[in-house]
């Protein structure tokens, strides 16, 4: 079994991963990396990451670095479960740089729309904790909800109205989550 990543555990991946690309690449996280790196929670279950363009060098090295690190490494961001948010990659915020590797937390109201809709209490807290810093803000977080809500057709597991309820409740001014 492998171990929980903590903000030591994903700067190691990082380094390896910068290691072993061969080309320039962008690497996104999304989900618990982004909360462990920005000091919202101590660790994580997996590390939810993006690549663009892929990388098969990359790619290769993953089920070493799993086990080295002991760590879970996943290919998955809110693009997987929501449609696309329009504008993502300019609010991506940069972390740092390894190699040929530019990191990048995957934009927050990216996540933060893929938290609400999945509901998870751990999700919730995080949505909650970006408000509280001001990471993210509720009209703008509504007004991306907006551009995506046309496509949600895309993604048949997503109740639309049910999705629109839960954004609006944690756009709301007093905004905690809560559960329908």
């Amino acid at each position: 079994m492998r171990r929980l990543a903590d903000a030591e555990r994903i700067r190691a991946f990082m380094d390896a991963v910068g290691r072993a690309a061969k080309k320039e690449i962008r690497l996104y996280f999304t989900g618990g990396a982004t909360a462990v790196l920005n000091g919202w929670r101590s660790s994580t279950i997996d590390v939810d990451i993006l690549m663009i363009p892929e990388d098969d060098q990359v790619f290769r090295s993953l089920p070493e670095l799993k086990e080295s690190l002991e760590l879970n490494i996943e290919l998955a961001s809110p693009a997987d479960f929501i449609p696309e948010v329009p504008g993502w990659q300019d609010r991506s915020r940069a972390i740092d740089r390894r190699g040929k590797v530019s990191y990048h937390h995957y934009d927050l109201y990216a996540q933060a729309l893929a938290k609400i809709e999945r509901g998870h209490a751990q999700d919730e807290a995080d949505v909650q904790e970006m408000l509280r810093r001001r990471a993210i803000d509720r009209d703008r977080l509504m007004q991306h909800f907006e551009q995506i809500e046309p496509l949600l057709y895309r993604f048949p597991a997503i109740d639309p109205a049910t999705f629109r309820r839960a954004v609006e409740r944690v756009c709301r001014p007093e905004g905690p989550l809560q559960t329908p």
